[in-house]
């Protein structure tokens, strides 16, 4: 007879995996918010804006950002950091919906065009491959690590 230890379902710190990877994406994603408040590390700041393709700020001088794209950031981040230290549904919803709200905020900045006055979050195209990708790597993991949960729950 053999006894599972606590890591043979991905279990470390109290927590499964799929709740540590949506902390993890959670405080990522506030991370970047914040740094998009930080001038020096966002390049251009005087240029940042509320709102609009006018925002031309730009974090790490690479992706375009707004005061409403950083809060967002923010408000992602805190409620994937919720969400995930609620339990492995918890955190498997976040990854998982907030997967696809990233892929559905990529499609729609890369079809209305940087210069559009429906840029309203201030995506520039790099904004918007990067948000396709973390999208389905997102959605991955929420659907990859929560194959066990209803192991992990006996």
């Amino acid at each position: 007879m053999t006894t599972a230890t606590p890591h043979a379902h991905g279990v470390h710190f109290g927590r499964t995996d799929i709740q540590n990877i949506g902390i993890g994406v959670g405080i990522l994603m506030a991370l970047v918010g914040l740094l998009g408040f930080i001038p020096g590390i966002t390049m251009q700041y005087g240029n940042l804006q509320f709102f609009g393709p006018n925002s031309h700020a730009m974090l790490l001088g690479a992706f375009q950002v707004s005061l409403l794209l950083n809060i967002v950031q923010l408000l992602i981040g805190g409620t994937g950091w919720a969400m995930s230290r609620t339990g492995g549904h918890g955190a498997r919803n976040f990854l998982m919906s907030f997967g696809a709200l990233y892929i559905v905020l990529s499609v729609y900045g890369l079809s209305v065009g940087v210069d559009s006055a429906a840029n309203f979050l201030s995506l520039n195209a790099l904004d918007g491959w990067t948000f396709m990708v973390l999208g389905i790597l997102m959605i991955a993991a929420g659907w990859m690590f929560s194959r066990h949960l209803a192991d992990d729950a006996k």
